[in-house]
């Protein structure tokens, strides 16, 4: 069962409680899971199905999550601190959509915006990308993944510190094959990371630690909410309305 636990370095932190003794193979399960799914969404399933394998993910992922012994509240995922959990969300999305709109002001950072992939999309298309691809399927499958089973498993296991640096290291190592080739189709990335290989390579590697990061504070706002409805907001707001605001200015782009 979740408690708030009595941490130096993270006072007022609800996270489970650490169990000795506990075996490892339900970890290297989720291992062996993540790597699995990863593998089919980016290489295998064709994209029609993502929302399909998000799902049956999520439900995998879950199950191990119990099997090991979490509650949903272990896991981030109880009714008693959805409320919470609903108002971190809330302030992150309006803090992301006022970073967007400022962003979007600026003729320099405005580039940032400029991937090609949207572009190509019908406004319907994009809608339903931001509106239910990207919280049905990234959100849910990556917020369960690491925010609420590979965390939860973790926290039982290790320290508080180690089992976020862990949990946020494998999310960023998660993103990967999808960062292979963004540096082609962003412009803004391109000019930074040059072309070829070695602007491959230095783009996956500007993801993996971005994201790694994003993966710290995505964990933080779990445990100090409680929640996993709190990354969730973040996520959807970084992730959807940046969708949707890559494909307005191009679109404007285009017509001026």
């Amino acid at each position: 069962m979740a408690s708030v636990a009595v941490d130096l370095v993270f006072p007022g932190a609800i996270y489970p409680v650490q169990v000795g003794g506990l075996p490892w193979w339900p970890l290297l399960l989720v291992g062996v899971a993540l790597i699995g799914l990863n593998i089919v969404n980016n290489r295998i399933a064709p994209q029609t199905h993502y929302l399909l394998w998000a799902f049956v993910g999520s439900v995998v992922l879950l199950a191990i999550g119990l099997l090991d012994g979490n509650d949903f509240t272990d896991m981030g995922l109880g009714f008693t601190y959805v409320l919470p959990g609903l108002v971190w969300a809330s302030v992150s999305i309006v803090a992301v959509t006022l970073i967007y709109l400022i962003g979007s002001a600026f003729k320099k950072t405005r580039e940032a915006f400029a991937d090609q992939r949207i572009g190509t999309l019908s406004g319907g298309r994009v809608l339903f990308q931001s509106l239910v691809e990207v919280p049905l399927g990234t959100v849910l499958l990556e917020e369960i993944a690491f925010r609420a089973v590979l965390f939860s498993m973790l926290a039982r296991r290790f320290d508080l510190t180690t089992s976020i640096v862990v949990s946020a290291i494998a999310f960023g190592l998660w993103h990967i094959l999808p960062s292979i080739g963004t540096h082609e189709e962003n412009p803004a990335l391109g000019s930074v990371v040059g072309s070829g290989r070695r602007g491959s390579i230095l783009a996956v590697v500007a993801s993996v630690v971005t994201t790694t990061f994003a993966g710290v504070l995505f964990t933080l706002m779990r445990i100090f909410s409680g929640s996993v409805i709190a990354p969730m907001g973040f996520h959807w707001a970084t992730n959807g309305l940046g969708y949707a605001f890559s494909w307005i200015l191009l679109r404007f782009r285009r017509r001026s």
